[in-house]
């Protein structure tokens, strides 16, 4: 861009030049008049060298436009082919062992209610086994079932069934931390609203852990635990991710809301210098972002940046679509992929 200015800038100047040589020349006339033939010709000359002068400027500021223009399309080419689906998929196919979903209740000493949440146990699900776990949470106006619009039963099967993934247990709580924490509330857009999201901390550690832990075949450790969101279930994921890094070895965020970071409605969870990983913890961490996302806009790339200028490690990508399950599938396939390889 510093380029194109300068070469913009080149070319005003030079056209000023030519203003200015031809009222100095004028004067000039007037003073020591010369032969008309000779002025003539040397009008002819000086309006050659300036079109030459003025043709070759631009000639290299057009080949310098479409040499950047050729070297975004490839990074963007690359990305596209880095970062591709295989056909399929999410599409349920005959000869796959699919998992069972099932839906629980958990008492929450945090919100003092009952709460709901949806499991996914892998295909042939033994007790004498053990098993990561991916706490996946949903967005502002969702609750415990709105991932299953993305039928992640099917995507993480496909997965497990070409070896592309692990065998794991999935769990979809209502991150609504609060006594009325139904979906899509009239409330939605405030900030109390916001802050039963930033409360689901408490609940998870608290109150939905212990649940899992003790009630299913869980496979302790950071290294075997992983939280993933999408909009503002991506914003809880960063801030649970990086607050409880001892807990949580891989940390994925889907079109993640704002409110990570101070914005003009919030004081932010993290001060940009704040949004870092302890230095003792080398968790996963992605970041995706919709290339026509018109609902969070720029913030994913913004807290991409952020970690990059803290120094934070981390995977960021931007692929086709807008804020819709388009991108949110496409950024769980990857992000499973990526999940509890020894």
């Amino acid at each position: 861009m510093k380029h194109k200015l300068v070469k913009l800038l080149m070319l005003g100047n030079i056209l000023i030049m030519v203003g200015c040589g031809a009222k100095e020349q004028t004067i000039q006339e007037q003073d020591n008049p010369v032969p008309e033939t000779q002025m003539i010709s040397t009008e002819q000359e000086d309006i050659e060298n300036e079109n030459i002068e003025l043709s070759t400027t631009m000639q290299e500021s057009t080949e310098e436009i479409s040499e950047e223009q050729k070297e975004t399309e490839q990074g963007e080419n690359t990305q596209e082919a880095q970062y591709a689906v295989p056909d399929g998929y999410n599409v349920k196919k005959e000869n796959v062992m699919y998992g069972t979903l099932e839906t629980i209740e958990y008492d929450s000493k945090t919100t003092g209610t009952k709460r709901k949440a949806n499991i996914i146990l892998p295909a042939e699900y033994d007790t004498n086994k053990e098993y990561p776990v991916l706490y996946l949470l949903h967005g502002i106006g969702g609750d415990h079932n709105e991932w299953l619009g993305a039928d992640p039963v099917v995507v993480i099967g496909n997965m497990i069934a070409r070896k592309e993934a692990e065998e794991m247990i999935v769990v979809m709580p209502n991150i609504r931390a609060r006594a009325e924490d139904a979906g899509n509330p009239s409330d939605i857009f405030t900030l109390e609203h916001f802050q039963a999201f930033d409360n689901f901390i408490y609940d998870l550690q608290d109150d939905l852990m212990p649940f899992i832990e003790e009630n299913y075949s869980v496979e302790a450790g950071r290294e075997n635990t992983a939280i993933a969101g999408l909009s503002m279930g991506g914003r809880e994921s960063l801030y649970i991710g990086f607050t409880m890094a001892d807990t949580f070895g891989y940390v994925g965020a889907f079109c993640p809301a704002p409110g990570v970071l101070p914005y003009d409605t919030e004081k932010g969870l993290f001060e940009k210098d704040e949004f870092v990983l302890p230095p003792e913890y080398d968790s996963y961490v992605m970041i995706v972002e919709g290339s026509n996302d018109n609902v969070v806009g720029q913030w994913p790339s913004t807290y991409h940046q952020t970690l990059l200028d803290n120094g934070v490690e981390h995977t960021y990508y931007v692929t086709e679509g807008g804020h819709d399950f388009n991108v949110w599938t496409h950024g769980l396939y990857h992000f499973a992929k990526e999940l509890f390889h020894e």
